[in-house]
């Protein structure tokens, strides 16, 4: 099984991380099998957060017995040292554990570091002194932060959106953590679901060998393609090279990653899913989108406000009204033609 060593914190994970973002859609039963899976077959790092509503209770229930045997990783979005607190006491709780293994500032608007007036930075250290946090990382999606964090020194692990639609300035950020021997967790590795094929996806990542990749995952059949790759990890082929190809000529240029900072959307606009469609449309059979429960999401667009709450809050800097209109109108123009490009099964 290939491992991946997270920088000077010395924790060695397996290749394939967990994403636990996705559990919060499914039973809690549901879950727990899923995980128990997970673990007896390898993949033993875990990674959550206090934002993903019941995923950290989830994990708890899961491995409340059996802590010793994995790596958790979790977040807070705390922007002050009582928030700070009040999360990780929460996410301890949860967790039914005593400790994190990796506490990660969850996508701040700034670096948090000491002395900056927040107090953040120093709740982390007296949390790490107390032996509730043991390594510390942060998460983001803005370059500028994420080049700070960086040289600042202060962080073990950096976790920011990472495949192969990323552009030079991701992979920049990758070969100055290597410099800088500090771990990267690559999230959005499937780029919020545009990448549909998980064997390129591994096999992409898996020329970074200081790039540890957590997969969202949430049906069984996800999980057992990713288990599947721990014996027999794939390596890149010329179809595969083909396909990253005509991949990022197809996704280049502004596309939503589907990130969900941008939301709640006043009006309430499914932003990550409706900014988005344009792609899946060119990317899944039509029946999955051109139906009744798509259609009365994309008919909230026409409630935006133009307000500018999701173009100031998107880290990728998108004018996202005037991309939600382009989605809305071209879903429409497929939607007129739905009994062709969906045609019913006798």
């Amino acid at each position: 099984m290939t491992t991946v060593r997270l920088g000077k914190s010395e924790l060695i994970v397996p290749k394939n991380g967990f994403g636990a973002l996705p559990i919060q859609r499914i039973s809690l039963a549901d879950t727990v099998h899923l995980l128990h899976k997970a673990l007896d077959n390898g993949m033993y790092y875990f990674d959550t957060a206090r934002f993903y509503t019941d995923s950290e209770e989830k994990l708890g229930a899961a491995f409340a017995d059996r802590r010793d045997r994995v790596v958790i990783s979790t977040k807070t979005g705390a922007t002050t040292a009582d928030g700070f607190w009040r999360d990780l006491d929460t996410s301890l709780r949860l967790l039914r554990t005593d400790y994190i293994d990796l506490y990660q500032f969850h996508n701040p608007a700034f670096c948090p570091k000491p002395g900056d007036g927040t107090g953040l930075y120093e709740a982390m250290l007296q949390a790490r002194e107390q032996g509730k946090v043991r390594h510390i990382g942060i998460t983001n999606h803005r370059l500028a932060v994420a080049h700070e964090a960086i040289d600042s020194g202060l962080y073990e692990t950096l976790q920011f959106p990472f495949s192969y639609l990323a552009s030079d300035k991701e992979l920049d950020l990758v070969n100055l953590c290597k410099e800088h021997d500090m771990g990267f967790i690559a999230m959005k590795s499937l780029a919020g679901g545009l990448i549909n094929h998980a064997a390129t996806a591994y096999a992409y990542l898996a020329q970074f060998p200081h790039v540890e990749p957590i997969w969202g995952i949430q049906r069984e059949s996800e999980l057992d393609e990713f288990i599947s790759f721990q014996s027999n990890p794939p390596v890149l082929t010329d179809d595969m090279r083909a396909r990253i190809e005509k991949d990022r000529q197809e996704l280049s240029g502004d596309f939503c990653r589907g990130c969900g900072y941008c939301q709640p959307c006043p009006a309430g606009i499914e932003i990550e899913s409706c900014n988005r469609m344009y792609l899946f449309l060119r990317r899944a059979p039509y029946s999955v989108y051109l139906t009744d429960e798509f259609y009365e999401k994309m008919q909230q667009v026409k409630q935006c406000l133009r307000c500018g709450q999701c173009r100031d809050k998107c880290p990728y800097n998108l004018d996202t009204p005037n991309l939600l209109q382009r989605n809305y109108d071209d879903f429409m123009a497929h939607w007129s033609k739905k009994d062709q490009l969906n045609p019913k099964k006798n």
